[in-house]
């Protein structure tokens, strides 16, 4: 059909409709036509963004950023901490109670999640006749981290010391359970020792010894073995 033929055509059928009909098509028709600008400009202005940035996700890229930062921070923190846990090891293995306590005090300070500063700060005050705080911070370290063996044998070792022998020989095969500490099995020992119970304490001395010969030595001089040191089979694994 002729572009003038279609022309007369629409004109014939517009003609047909009143003027208030014609006025409501009308703003129909530009409600229509402000809807498709509107709709180009939001497609158009988005496609700009995408073309611009095609790591569109920069908050999220952020975050990783950041989160990788922070990773690398904690990492030097507890390499710190660890630093000021071996200080606080020594004042105790020197016997300075009260400084390996301040220690492990002032990591905790720090940072209230770090369960090895609980175990060496319980440990010296059991050692300081303070057994009730003492035990309620090894028991921390073992709420932090029930398989820390040094804080089992801690608190077996901490039995022992006041006499609970029972616990002690339970908590010394806890730690067991978690690592084949030389210093358990010694513990074990020493406490049958102490009841004259030969077989039982030549078995766990004996497995300590095959770890490390130099526990000869101290054996003999260990005085929770007397009630058992005239026994030949005591004297024979010391010999």
């Amino acid at each position: 059909m002729a572009l003038k033929n279609r022309k007369s055509i629409s004109s014939m059928l517009f003609g047909r409709f009143s003027l208030k009909a014609k006025i409501v098509i009308f703003c129909i028709l530009c409600i229509f036509a402000v809807i498709l600008v509107v709709k180009n400009s939001y497609w158009n202005r988005k496609n700009k963004i995408t073309v611009e940035n095609p790591n569109k996700n920069i908050t999220q890229n952020s975050v990783i950023r950041k989160s990788n930062t922070d990773i690398t921070q904690d990492k030097k923190n507890n390499e710190r901490f660890e630093e000021e846990y071996k200080e606080a090891q020594k004042f105790f293995s020197d016997k300075q109670y009260s400084k390996a306590i301040d220690k492990a005090d002032e990591i905790i300070n720090q940072n209230n999640k770090f369960y090895k500063a609980y175990n060496i700060k319980g440990i010296a005050l059991c050692y300081s006749n303070n057994y009730e705080e003492g035990m309620k911070n090894i028991d921390k370290a073992l709420q932090l981290n029930s398989n820390f063996g040094y804080a089992r044998f801690n608190k077996a070792l901490a039995y022992e010391l006041y006499g609970k022998y029972d616990d002690a020989l339970n908590w010394y095969d806890k730690d067991l359970e978690v690592e084949k500490y030389i210093w358990s099995y010694y513990g074990k020992a020493s406490i049958y020792g102490r009841r004259a119970d030969v077989l039982n304490t030549v078995k766990f001395l004996k497995t300590a010894i095959d770890m490390s010969p130099d526990i000869k030595s101290i054996a003999r001089e260990e005085k929770d073995f007397d009630p058992v040191k005239n026994s030949r089979e005591f004297q024979d694994l010391i010999k």
